[in-house]
C-alpha cells in the first residue's frame, strides 16, 4: 500500500530532481545517481540492466519509461531511438524528463517544455545529466564537469557528480532523499547477481551526505572484494579491476577507518598477488593495530612481511598466530614457507 501511495504522489505532483546516468566502457558498468526533495527518489527514477543500459525518468514522472526504455534497449535500439520510442508512447511528453545511456555508451536526454524551471540536461559520450526545479543551470554544468574530472570507479564518480550538483544549488526546494546504483554482470555479492552498488537514502535532512557515508562503508566491504573477484574471473580486465582496487586501498590508508577486517582483506589479497608490497604491509599493520589478538590478521601481517623480504618478522608473526590457533594447519604451512625463505636467503 505504501508503494502505491508513493506512486500516486509522484504522478499527481511534479517534483524536482537532479540525476546522472553513466556507463564505464572499461569495466562494463552502468549506473545512476539521483537526489531530490521527495521521499525515496531511488524508488522511481533509476532503471538499469547490465549489458543493456541505464535510464533516469523524472519530473512529472512516467514510471513506465524505465521498463519501456530497457525493453527497447534490450532489442538493440540506440539511446536516441529508444528515447523517440518511449516519448511517442507517452501522452504527456512535454511534462517529462528522461536521460538514457545505451550499451554502447551513446547518450540521449529529453526535457519537456512544460517541466518546471530551472530544468535542462546535458549529454556527452557515456553520460547524461538532467534536472528540474533546480536553482539554475550551474547544477547540471557542475555535475558533468566533476564527473569527467574524477578518477576511480564509476560509483565514486557518480557520487562526486551528485555532491557537485548539490553544492551548486541542487533542488531549489530543499533535500530529502538520494540513491546510487551501479550494475555489471556478476558484480553483486559473490557474483550471485549484478548489483555492484545498491544504496539509497529514503528520508534524511542531508541525503547526499548520508549517501557518501554509506558509500564509504560499501566501497571497502563490498566493492573492493567484488573487483578482486572479477579480476580473478575475467583475465582480460584483471589489470583494470586491480588498479581500481589499488585506488581503494590508497583511500583506505589515508582515511581514519577503524575496521580491521577491511585493511586485512585488502592486505591479504594484494599480498597473494605480490602487488604493491609497501602499501600491502601498511594495510596489514593497520589491521593488526586495530585487532592485535586476531590470529588470521597476524597471518596476513606475516605474509605481508614475507612479500617485502623481511622473513624474520614473517616468522615471528606466524609463530604468534600459531600460539593463538595451534591447530591451524594453514599457519603451520605458512611458517615452513617463511623458514625456508630465510634459510635460502
Amino acid at each position: 500500500m505504501f508503494a502505491i501511495l508513493l506512486l500516486l504522489i509522484f504522478n499527481i505532483s511534479p517534483y524536482g530532481t537532479f540525476s546522472i546516468v553513466a556507463m564505464d566502457p572499461e569495466t562494463d558498468e552502468w549506473g545512476v545517481a539521483v537526489a531530490s526533495r521527495v521521499p525515496d527518489v531511488g524508488y522511481v527514477v533509476p532503471w538499469i540492466e547490465p549489458g543493456v543500459g541505464a535510464v533516469a525518468t523524472q519530473a512529472y514522472t512516467n514510471p513506465y519509461f524505465g521498463p519501456w526504455a530497457l525493453e527497447a534497449l534490450s532489442k538493440g535500439k540506440s539511446a536516441d531511438e529508444t528515447l523517440k520510442t518511449i516519448l511517442q508512447r507517452d501522452s504527456l511528453p512535454e511534462q517529462r524528463q528522461v536521460g538514457i545511456v545505451d550499451k554502447n555508451g551513446q547518450s540521449s536526454a529529453h526535457t519537456g517544455k512544460s517541466t518546471l524551471e530551472w530544468a535542462g540536461h546535458k549529454t556527452a559520450p557515456c553520460i547524461s545529466v538532467q534536472g528540474n526545479i533546480l536553482t539554475g543551470p550551474e547544477v547540471i554544468d557542475s555535475m558533468l564537469i566533476v564527473f569527467q574530472r574524477t578518477e576511480g570507479p564509476l560509483a565514486g564518480k557518480l557520487l562526486a557528480a551528485l555532491e557537485a550538483g548539490e553544492g551548486a544549488g541542487g533542488d531549489r526546494r530543499g533535500k530529502q532523499s538520494a540513491a546510487l546504483y551501479v550494475v555489471r554482470k556478476r558484480g553483486g555479492y559473490q557474483g550471485v547477481d549484478d548489483r555492484l552498488v545498491d544504496l539509497k537514502v529514503v528520508d534524511n535532512p542531508e541525503p547526499v551526505k548520508e549517501l557518501r557515508r554509506l558509500y564509504e562503508i560499501w566501497q571497502y566491504v563490498f566493492l573492493a572484494p567484488a573487483y578482486l573477484r572479477l579480476a580473478d574471473e575475467e583475465s582480460d580486465k584483471a589489470d583494470i579491476f586491480l588498479e581500481i582496487t589499488y585506488s581503494l586501498l590508497l583511500i583506505a590508508l589515508k582515511s581514519d577507518l577503524k575496521n580491521p577486517e577491511v585493511y586485512n582483506s585488502l592486505a591479504w589479497q594484494f599480498a597473494l598477488r605480490r602487488m604493491y608490497p609497501e602499501e600491502t604491509l601498511e594495510a596489514a599493520k593497520k589491521a593488526h593495530a586495530l585487532a592485535p589478538e586476531e590470529s588470521h590478521i597476524m597471518d596476513t601481517l606475516a605474509e605481508a612481511y614475507y612479500v617485502v623480504g623481511n622473513y624474520e618478522k614473517a616468522i615471528y608473526y606466524e609463530k604468534e598466530a600459531l600460539k593463538r590457533s595451534p591447530e591451524e594447519e594453514f599457519y603451520k604451512k605458512q611458517l615452513k614457507k617463511f623458514e625456508r625463505a630465510l634459510k635460502n636467503k
